[in-house]
């Protein structure tokens, strides 16, 4: 767990309380639930989810869309507020708000999150998922995926929700990326988690942990020479503005962890947990479909506006990544435990056993 830093976690918890004095009038907001308190309150009750992403996201769309369900399933006795990326910090920072109780619900992504849970860096691993989407959608709904996390996020005293796909992972730089070698030297940007970087060393790249905010800035003036992630983050952010080539290789899906507060999660009472158990479980059915939707069309948008390049990787091409990328491996497993490698192993097995069952039929998941 990294260091608790009481200057860091004040000062958001000062700014969370001014965004939410400013978003209604006090008397509104007396009868809300504080952070760790029992559970129980006079309705209505408001809970604060705090994202990753900015407005327009996948995980934009995903808390629009537990908010309408968990308002309606609970006939307007919970009140959701939601924060998009920028409003109370960066990735790290919302996962500490989340586990001192400050929040009650977040999105954790592996590739930060792999510093405080070394398990969830399995994530940032390459070619660990299939390219069909029903087993990777299978995968991430499954109730043996969640259970193999769950004792990791509650040791850091969050609650694992689920996961949420968010689409295939994209590379963009000034030059197509076809062989691990054009890599070699390459100042790729990577979340902030060491673990996260092991993919890109792999090809011989010079990883670059960079804050999502930073990221347009420094491809502008070239202090990185390129970054990955998936179709709707390059448009909503511009990082096609800045480069020339986007090159799909599909090497990992970005992963994102819906997460609560452990405490607060297991103090709220049967009526409440039970109505946001019934939304995650309705808006994880919507998900994968959306984030499909969301980055085919902003895939669309790109391409109307630039002359930016697409290059996609044949089979053989992606094999020679794959072969680069096993080395990653080991580094995950020595890093991160026996927890970890049972984590790894437990997963290769579920997706090549669920592939098996599917075997000719034609669902590739693919841009």
């Amino acid at each position: 767990m990294p260091p608790f830093r009481p200057s860091l976690t004040l000062l958001l918890s000062a700014a969370l309380t001014t965004l939410i004095g400013c978003s209604e009038p006090q008397q509104e907001r007396e009868p809300e639930a504080s952070g760790l308190d029992n559970g129980v309150s006079d309705y209505p009750v408001t809970w604060r989810f705090a994202l990753e992403e900015i407005e327009g996201s996948v995980q934009h769309v995903y808390a629009n869309e537990l908010k309408e369900r968990i308002e309606s399933i609970s006939d307007g006795n919970i009140e959701l507020d939601v924060f998009p990326y920028g409003s109370l910090g960066t990735s790290a920072q919302l996962t500490e708000l989340t586990q001192d109780g400050s929040v009650h619900l977040a999105f954790a992504s592996p590739g930060h999150l792999a510093d405080t849970i070394p398990e969830v860096g399995v994530f940032t691993l390459h070619f660990v998922l299939s390219d069909h989407k029903e087993v990777n959608r299978d995968l991430l709904a499954s109730n043996q995926l969640l259970d193999l996390f769950s004792a990791p996020y509650a040791e850091r005293n969050m609650k694992l929700l689920g996961f949420v796909p968010e689409g295939w992972m994209v590379w963009t730089a000034n030059k197509p990326l076809r062989r691990p070698e054009d890599f070699q030297g390459l100042k790729i940007r990577t979340m902030t988690a060491n673990l996260a970087a092991e993919a890109y060393r792999a090809y011989g790249a010079d990883p670059q942990p960079t804050p999502y905010s930073q990221v347009y800035s420094d491809l502008q003036l070239q202090r990185i020479d390129g970054q990955a992630n998936p179709v709707f983050a390059i448009e909503e952010m511009g990082f096609y503005e800045v480069q020339s080539t986007m090159t799909f290789a599909r090497p990992a899906q970005f992963i994102a962890s819906v997460v609560s507060n452990r405490e607060w999660y297991e103090a709220l009472p049967g009526e409440q947990q039970q109505w946001l158990d019934d939304a995650l479980a309705k808006v994880a059915q919507q998900i994968y479909r959306k984030q499909a939707e969301l980055n085919k069309s902003r895939l669309l948008k790109i391409t109307e506006d630039s002359n930016i390049s697409l290059v996609r990787l044949t089979e053989e091409e992606r094999e020679r990544f794959r072969e680069a990328s096993l080395s990653a491996r080991d580094t995950y497993i020595e890093r991160a435990g026996d927890r970890a490698e049972h984590i790894l192993n437990t997963m290769l097995d579920m997706i090549a056993t669920r592939e098996q069952e599917l075997a000719g039929s034609d669902s590739g998941d693919g841009y």
